[in-house]
C-alpha cells in the first residue's frame, strides 16, 4: 500500500491512499462514557455480561474468518475494533462484591425502592457500572445524578433531585444487594 501525505489549505496534513489500495475503515460506536480517572466499577453480573459479549464477538469473528477472510475483511476489522474497546473495559473492571457493601446504606450495586412523591408511585433502581446501564431493566449508572444523590443514604431518607421538570422529592423505602 502506498501512503501519500497532502497538506490542506490550513497547513494540516492528511493521509490518503491510492484508489486501488483503499480499505474501508470501520466506525465503531464508543462504549458508554467513563470519565478519565474514574474507576470502572462493575457488579459480578456486569463482568459476566462483558465476558459473554467478548465470547460472542470472538465467535462471530472466527466464523467470518472461516467463511472467507478476504470477503469478510471489513466485518472482521469492525469486530476486532469492538473487541479492543471491550477488552479495555474488561481489563480495567473492578468488581464490587455486593455482600461486602454496607447493607443499610446505598452504595454501588444497591437495588433501591423509592417512593416518588410527585408521581405518587414506587420505583426500583439498581446502581451499576457504565457498561451495565439498562433503563428497561431499571439499571442506572453510578455516575448518574440520581445515583449520586442516593449514595450513603439509608431507608427512610429523602432526597431532592433537581430535574428539567423541577425538583423531585423521593423517599428511600428499601435497600437490597442481590
Amino acid at each position: 500500500m502506498t501512503l501519500y501525505i497532502k497538506a490542506n489549505s490550513k497547513g494540516m496534513s492528511r493521509g490518503f491512499v491510492k484508489e486501488g489500495d483503499q480499505e474501508e475503515t470501520p466506525l465503531v460506536t464508543p462504549r458508554a462514557h467513563l470519565p478519565a480517572g474514574v474507576t470502572n466499577f462493575v457488579t459480578p453480573n456486569g463482568l459476566e455480561e462483558l465476558n459473554e459479549e467478548q465470547s460472542v464477538l470472538i465467535e462471530e469473528r472466527k466464523a467470518l474468518s472461516e467463511q472467507s477472510k478476504e470477503n469478510n475483511r471489513v466485518q472482521i476489522n469492525y469486530i476486532t475494533a469492538k473487541l479492543s474497546l471491550l477488552e479495555q473495559r474488561i481489563n480495567t473492571a473492578r468488581v464490587v462484591d455486593l455482600a461486602n457493601q454496607p447493607q443499610d446504606e446505598v452504595h454501588f450495586g444497591a437495588t433501591i425502592t423509592l417512593f416518588k412523591k410527585e408521581e405518587d408511585c414506587e420505583c426500583t433502581y439498581q446502581i451499576v457500572g457504565v457498561d451495565e446501564v439498562n433503563i428497561a431493566q431499571d439499571k442506572i449508572s453510578f455516575l448518574s445524578p440520581l445515583a449520586k444523590a442516593l449514595l450513603t443514604k439509608k431507608v427512610g431518607d429523602e432526597i431532592v433531585l433537581q430535574t428539567p421538570k423541577g425538583k423531585r422529592i423521593m423517599k428511600i423505602l428499601t435497600i437490597a444487594y442481590q
